[in-house]
């Protein structure tokens, strides 16, 4: 588990049979060793991580936070605008989900941008390791 973003920039690698040329790029930023399976963990704007151990529908921590939007860590792709969860969805087990401003909903989402919460999940996901550690 971890997030991951693909961009149709960078370099790429050349199909041998029809020389086209596949310019998509991953980014993988694991965390694996930081959640859990048995918990949901969504990370607020301002970096606060909330740890959920029972499986809860979108609708809840949206209703918490009205201005905004929820999305999974693994549903973001450079270049496209995040999508936003349904109200309806149920947050699954082992996933890491983003609270972001509804004033990035419309904008494509960033290499920086991308970068930003990586760092903004590692920071959280490392605290909570260390709180659980003490």
């Amino acid at each position: 588990m971890g997030l991951c973003a693909s961009s149709p920039i960078g370099k790429g690698s050349e199909n041998q049979k029809t020389g086209s040329r596949n310019t998509k790029q991953h980014y993988y930023y694991s965390s694996s060793s930081s959640s859990s399976s048995t918990t949901i963990m969504v990370i607020h704007g301002d970096g606060k991580l909330q740890v959920l151990k029972q499986a809860t529908k979108a609708r809840k921590i949206r209703s918490q936070n009205p201005n905004y939007f929820l999305c999974s860590s693994e549903s973001m792709s450079i270049g496209t605008c995040v999508p936003h969860m349904q109200d309806d969805e149920d947050l699954q087990m082992g996933q890491i989900y983003f609270l972001l401003p509804l004033s990035q909903s419309r904008k494509p989402l960033l290499l920086p941008d991308l970068c930003a919460l990586a760092v903004k999940a590692n920071s959280a996901l490392g605290q909570h390791k260390l709180r659980q550690q003490s």
